[in-house]
């Protein structure tokens, strides 16, 4: 064996809680790209999906919802005016 060890991780105590330092990196550079496209997929994923729900609830409830009162208002003003003629 050469000198050089796998001192992965050193605790060292803090009070109560033990600290866990990393000392040497056991991620090759595929790992981390691959990583990285992973969470890149997963920030586009949560963003549309957020588009996803900004549409769905913004854009078609709030308008049918706005219809919906104007067909209300339509139908009652149109009630009124038939009364009044009778």
């Amino acid at each position: 064996m050469t000198n050089i060890k796998n001192l992965s991780k050193i605790i060292a105590t803090k009070g109560d809680k033990p600290l866990i330092l990393s000392i040497v990196n056991s991620q090759t550079q595929e790992d981390a790209e691959l990583e990285r496209q992973l969470r890149e997929l997963k920030f586009k994923q949560e963003l549309r999906k957020d588009w996803i729900l900004f549409i769905v609830r913004d854009v078609v409830f709030f308008s049918t919802t706005i219809l919906f009162i104007f067909a209300m208002s339509g139908y009652s003003l149109f009630a009124q005016i038939t009364a009044s003629y009778r």
